[in-house]
């Protein structure tokens, strides 16, 4: 996945940016990588699907006016070491 929060402040990071890290980085998520313009992390879906969640509800209550979410499946589909069609 790959997100960023507004509104940008380069200065100083806004409290709904902290927020997002935070919860990024307690998920349990695999490859974390948090910047100024961007933040990327792997993992399997279920955690994924739960960072998500979590993301985009305490970035907005901590005063974000828009998150941009990009999810790529990549390999193992259901977390459980199956790929689609039971493979």
């Amino acid at each position: 996945m790959e997100f960023t929060t507004e509104p940008f402040d380069l200065d100083e990071a806004p409290a709904h940016a902290l927020v997002a890290r935070e919860v990024i980085e307690t998920a349990g998520l695999d490859a974390v990588d948090v910047g100024p313009f961007g933040n990327t992390a792997e993992g399997v879906a279920d955690r994924v699907l739960t960072a998500v969640d979590a993301l985009l509800r305490k970035s907005l209550e901590a005063g974000a006016t828009r998150v941009s979410l990009q999810v790529n499946v990549i390999g193992d589909v259901h977390g459980d070491g199956t790929a689609e069609g039971g493979r």
